[in-house]
């Protein structure tokens, strides 16, 4: 098992960073050993944190850059990153899904939200190479929230005045426990190398039992 990369203190609700669009991704990140090192840990934070998708700004930093290892409703895994992405226009009358959505920078929070059931994000690699991903159900909203992140948004954001002061209520009275369980995962974490490369029955983002 290779060292595990550091985990990064997941930024919230409030600060500057999360309510501004990132830069992009240019020449210089492509292929640098220090944007393989950011996903790695990403990754990391990710995963102690039980989430399913984690952007850049959430680590404090500023780059249109997220990861993800989200189940779609058929429970198919999906792993992986996307640069500079872009979500494709939806069409008219396309369907949507009502249900629960919440966020690791809104810790302990969450609401009902409606979002498209298909969705198709462009983007790179962390080499530059061009990346297509199409995702369904619970993959669509988790694709749909990150490239939010990146463009200075968050699910609160979305949410008529009421509900998103019911979700901030939320985070006041189980922040606490969450960052508990996240320091306690941190513990816990069975990190058994570069993501990039896990097949999808890897284990990698399982905890080591108690």
């Amino acid at each position: 098992m290779t060292a595990r990369p550091p985990v990064l203190r997941v930024t919230e609700h409030g600060e500057p960073i999360l309510h501004r669009p990132c830069r992009p991704a240019g020449e210089q990140d492509f292929g640098s050993p220090e944007l393989a090192r950011l996903i790695d840990s990403m990754f990391a934070t990710m995963y102690v944190a039980d989430g399913a998708g984690l952007a850049a700004n959430q680590v404090d930093v500023d780059l249109r850059l997220f990861v993800y290892d989200c189940p779609d409703d058929d429970g198919v895994r999906h792993t992986g990153h996307l640069l500079n992405p872009v979500v494709e226009p939806q069409t008219p009358g396309r369907r949507l899904i009502e249900e629960p959505e919440g966020c690791l920078s809104v810790p302990g929070g969450s609401a009902v939200l409606a979002r498209p059931a298909r969705v198709v994000v462009r983007g790179q690699d962390l080499d530059g190479n061009p990346v297509t991903v199409e995702g369904t159900g619970y993959f669509a909203r988790c694709l749909q929230h990150e490239a939010d992140h990146l463009d200075g948004g968050l699910y609160v954001d979305r949410l008529a005045r009421r509900e998103r002061k019911d979700v901030l209520r939320q985070v006041e009275d189980r922040r606490e426990e969450v960052f508990a369980q996240r320091a306690e995962a941190t513990e816990k974490l069975n990190w058994r190398g570069p993501v990039q490369s896990c097949t999808p029955d890897c284990p990698c983002r399982r905890l080591e039992a108690s």
